[in-house]
Formats: structure tokens, sequence, C-alpha cells
């Protein structure tokens, strides 16, 4: 029997628009669609929006604190218009105006104050990608920030959390459609104490994707947008469309995967990427990774590109297969900047850029297996609301926001099995902190992690099973989801709560 959950079956988006999740079918009303339709969207062409100008800078976000150690600043979420293709303005949602929002850089140690106000029609918060910081700050779809509500994010930043962060909306249901409209930003936490690494040129390149309708307007997500995660057909760097960039073999690129859906397959010709950092920094040793480097959303790294001699080439993205639902799509490869490359000496990197601690002994072992609805398309028409409401899972169950799914304490390491149960690739993200993969098994294989490395997201493969260790290191409620962000509205999330540490004698969780 072929499913819902397999590419092919073209038809049926009337019908899912009528059970759709109460999230999704508010973005599709008024959609009935033939599947060509649904493709084209009545775009603008990508030559409508100017190209080739020079990497621009991510702009900073002020600090008004003049106390050492203190970062203080105010972030406000609003519509706002810019006029970036076709000479009309568009109108985004975005962080202080600007597209991408401002970068917040600060130094591990530091006290952070933020004074958010959401000037938006519809509640948010802002979540601190990876960072680690309390439960009750980390802008749980639980902590709801009103429209016109305000309220302080107030944390400070531990030792060891030196990394590549970023920070966008986390209000369930509202999530997908509030990054497609503009709302994310980067942030950088510095080294304490610099190493040799921090001597490099560093460059940061914040790639996301774009969807303008004809009249330059960002239309709402369609049927096959919350199937599989929406695409924009601009993909930007800085908010730029193809800029021009310029590097040499001693530029520390930090990339981030911004995009709501897109996994990106970086490549330039006679390039060798060299792997530096992930999520949460630096990693143990330097890592040559080859001429292609594979980022799922939501992820980030550090690299070099290394190249023998000068050159200008173009940084591309070739195509990933996720096998996508009710769809077939070319293989295309997309261009998204052209890099002039000036080569010179290569810089010497130290043989070990971090200490990591011993793989720990776990005390708990978690199993969270992310699958979905298989669905008989020949009988849409007879399914309920429930069957097509309840598409992608957690351990079986779609997300509640009372509900605890797990529970952890306070500073015991796990190991956690994560499995997907499914066709398609789910990256899975955890909050609040950072863990280590050890091991990855499919198709009867099973592999030892190439790198020591601190993540907050790693892709899994379809019918994959990652292996990590982890531990959280306060008590309250953390989230783990699919961070292909329409999945994660739809329910593919669950709550972890975090408890104080266990009495002496008390059996494992």
């Amino acid at each position: 029997m072929k499913t819902l959950t397999r590419r092919g079956f073209l038809g049926a988006s009337a019908v899912a628009l009528a059970f759709m999740h109460p999230a999704a079918r508010a973005a599709l009303r008024h959609q009935h669609h033939d599947t060509a339709e649904l493709a084209s969207h009545k775009l603008l062409p990508v030559d409508a929006m100017p190209k080739g100008q020079p990497l621009a800078a991510l702009p900073l976000l002020k600090n008004q604190s003049r106390t050492q150690g203190v970062f203080k600043a105010c972030i406000t979420a609003k519509p706002s218009k810019l006029t970036v293709a076709a000479r009309k303005a568009t109108e985004f949602w975005l962080y202080n105006g600007a597209l991408p929002g401002p970068q917040i850089v600060v130094r591990e140690g530091d006290s952070v104050e933020i004074l958010f106000e959401n000037q938006l029609p519809e509640p948010t918060t802002i979540h601190w990608h990876g960072l680690p910081v309390p439960p009750e700050q980390d802008g749980n779809p639980q902590d709801l920030v009103p429209p016109g509500g305000k309220r302080w994010y107030r944390f400070t930043l531990p030792e060891n959390c030196a990394g590549t962060y970023w920070y966008h909306p986390h209000p369930h249901g509202l999530t997908a459609m509030q990054v497609a409209r503009g709302l994310a930003g980067t942030f950088v936490v510095l080294p304490k104490l610099p190493s040799k690494v921090d001597k490099l040129e560093e460059q940061h390149w914040l790639i996301s994707d774009l969807r303008l309708d004809a009249q330059a307007r960002i239309p709402d997500n369609t049927l096959l947008d919350w199937l599989n995660g929406r695409e924009g057909h601009f993909v930007l760097i800085n908010g730029q469309r193809e800029p021009q960039i310029n590097i040499n073999n001693h530029s520390r690129i930090r990339i981030w995967n911004a995009c709501a859906a897109r996994y990106l397959r970086l490549h330039i010709a006679g390039v060798q990427w060299q792997l530096l950092g992930t999520d949460g920094g630096l990693i143990e040793k330097p890592h040559l990774l080859g001429k292609e480097l594979l980022l799922a959303p939501g992820e980030r790294v550090e690299v070099i590109a290394h190249c023998h001699s000068a050159q200008q080439a173009s940084l591309v993205s070739h195509y990933y297969d996720r096998d996508k639902m009710m769809v077939t799509e070319p293989r295309t490869t997309m261009t998204l900047a052209q890099v002039q490359h000036s080569a010179g000496e290569q810089f010497v990197l130290p043989k070990k850029l971090r200490d990591f601690p011993k793989l720990p002994k776990t005390k708990a072992t978690k199993r969270v297996v992310f699958s979905e609805a298989p669905m008989d398309h020949h009988s849409m028409g007879d399914m309920s609301r429930n069957e097509l409401e309840n598409m992608f899972f957690v351990n079986g169950r779609v997300y509640h926001p009372e509900r605890m799914d797990l529970v952890s304490y306070v500073g015991e390491w796990e190991h956690w099995q994560l499995v997907n149960n499914s066709h398609m690739d789910h990256p899975f993200h955890l909050h609040g902190t950072q863990f280590l993969v050890t091991r990855r098994e499919r198709e009867g294989s099973s592999v030892n992690e190439p790198i020591t490395a601190w993540r907050d997201t790693v892709n899994l493969k379809p019918n994959e099973t990652v292996h990590m260790v982890v531990r959280q290191t306060m008590p309250g409620i953390r989230m783990f989801h699919c961070h292909i962000l329409e999945h994660e509205d739809l329910g593919m999330m669950a709550n972890l709560h975090v408890v104080p540490q266990r009495s002496v004698g008390v059996n494992n969780v």
C-alpha cells in the first residue's frame, strides 16, 4: 500500500485543509490549489532580487551597559517594511528592524539582560538556541509574551560555553511562520581566555531562505510546506542574494543554517573544508571534511576553507534528497555566493583545539523515536480530523505543553538513543545543553562518531539511530524536537522535566 508519507501522491490539499492542525489551517485558508500551483505559487523570479554586492557584516546589538561583564540591551519584534526585490516593499517581522536580526557578541562569564518587547499581532518568545540558560529564560512555548507585552531575559553564561549560537521565536504552532517572516539573529560567545585559533580572521555567514510572491509579499505556508517544511526560493547569506565574499586560508568562517527545512550541501570548487567547531564551540581536534560540508536546519559550524591557489569560484549548495512527501523535484544545485579565495600560507593549527571530558559513565538510558503516521490516500475522504492532525510524533505522541514526557536529574549523565522511524530526515534539537554523539547505526552497520564535538542539533537519517551522552545542569522544563519548524509546530516535540539531584539509593528513572 502506498502511503501519504511516501512521495508521489499529488492531490488531497483541499481535504487536508479542513482537518489540518489549527496553526496550519490558519496559514492554509483560502488555498485550494493543485500541485503545480502549490509548487509555483506565482512567485517572484529569483532575478528580481539584486545580487553580487560585497558581503555585509551582520549588524551588532549595542551593549547599553557600562559595567564590565554585563551585556544589557533591548530587542523589539515588530512588523517592518523593507524593499529587497522587484522594487516593491515587503512586510517582514524583524528584531529591531534588521534582516537578519542584530548579532549579540558576549564572553564566557558575562551576565546578559535583554528587555524584549513584542509588537507583533500574536504571541511570541525568544529562544536562545543552544545556550546554557535557565529554562524559565529560554523562551519555551509555556512562557509566551503576548502582543504588546514585555519581559526581561536574564542569564549568566558559564565558562566553557564559547560557541556559535542563534536566537529565534518558539511559540507552539506559530514558530515556522514567524521565522519565515524574518525573525532570527545570531549569538556568539567568545572564550574568556583567547586561544591560538582566535588569531584567525573571522567571517560570519548566516544562511537563510525567503519566499516572495509576485507582489513581493511573504506568502503563508502551503500544504506541502506543512508536510515537508518550507523552503524559500531565495537563499540568502546575511540577508543578501549571491554576495561577493573574500576569504583566504586564514579565514575562520562561522556558518549558521537558519533555514526552516533546507539542508545545505556546501561546496566551492578547489576548496577542502576543515572543521574547527560545531554548535557548542571548538571540537577536540581539527578535522578535514573534504569537498562538501553538510548542514541540517539549525546546525552551526566553524570552518576553514583551504585552497592551494588564488581563485574565483561559486559557493553552491547541492541537492539533498530527504524524501519529501507528495512531491518529485529536480536535483538542482543552487548558487549562494561568488567567492574570491586569495589562498596564501595555511594557518598552523594546534593538534588539540579543546579538552573534552573522558566519556562519562551514564546513569540512565532514554529512547526518543521520531515517526510519522502512515495514511492511505485512497481513503483520505473518510479519515478523521485526528488522523490528519496527528502526523508527526515523538515516542508515538503529539506535543502537549503541560505533559512531561521524560524526566532527568540535574547533573546526571545519560545515554540517549535517537531513532528516526520514518522515511524522511529529521534534525533533532535539545534545549539547554550540548551533547556528545558517540555512535550511529543504520542499515545493519554501526559506526563510531569520528569527531569529539559539542552539539545541540544532529540530523537523523531515515531508519537511523544516533547514540549520544548528555546531562542537564539546571532544573525546569526543556524541549526536544524536530528542527524542521513546520514539523515542530505540528507536534513533533516533547517536554523533558529536569528535577533536582536524586537521593542516594533512589532507582533510576
